[in-house]
């Protein structure tokens, strides 16, 4: 989830040259992506100007190879986190219940890659969707410089060519504004505390 969170698959460099979003000034990150509404309707732009070029895009909701093989315990701002909980407190007891022991779990586990815990199963969806954290937005549209911040399927096509027109998001700039947002801490802790303060 947030900056790093994604894929099992190691951040290799790209074999193939990627065109990144316009990179932003210190000055434009301040006045664009200080709120995490802000970071929310950038992403957007970008992942519907990627998607209005490519109907047969990969990642859609239900899609969970990303989320079945994280990297790492998903990481949030306190922000992403706040808006997390709004979702979290919808959810009927039984599905609580079963996010708490997959959190418990994940907390002492050592081993990766890493199944999300708020991811269902069952259904192959996020439980908390529309609240889900800014790398679960970015994933798959977005890139790091000389980082690919996408699934094996994707980083495929673009080792073919097929996604040579696209115009990625530049993650960099999205890490440096979600920086602006406060501490960032594992989803685990956040989930602990706010679980022992209830």
């Amino acid at each position: 989830m947030a900056a790093a969170a994604a894929n099992a698959q190691p951040r290799n460099k790209l074999t193939t040259n990627v065109t990144l979003q316009h990179v932003q000034t210190e000055d434009d990150l301040r006045d664009t992506m200080t709120s995490l509404p802000r970071i929310h309707a950038d992403v957007e732009a970008r992942v519907q100007a990627i998607r209005a070029d490519h109907s047969d895009w990969l990642c859609i909701k239900g899609c969970d190879g990303c989320c079945r093989r994280l990297a790492e315990v998903p990481q949030l701002t306190p922000a992403e986190w706040e808006l997390l909980c709004e979702g979290l407190v919808t959810l009927a007891p039984d599905k609580f219940r079963k996010i708490s022991q997959d959190m418990a779990a994940l907390a002492s586990q050592r081993s990766r890659p890493v199944v999300c815990p708020l991811l269902d199963q069952s259904t192959n969806a996020c439980q908390v969707y529309p609240h889900r954290p800014v790398a679960c937005r970015t994933y798959g549209f977005y890139v790091q410089r000389d980082l690919g911040l996408y699934c094996h399927d994707i980083e495929s096509r673009v080792a073919d060519g097929a996604l040579a027109n696209v115009v990625w998001g530049n993650q960099d700039a999205i890490d440096q504004g979600l920086a602006c947002l406060g501490e960032i801490q594992p989803l685990t802790e956040w989930f602990g505390r706010w679980t022992a303060s209830r």
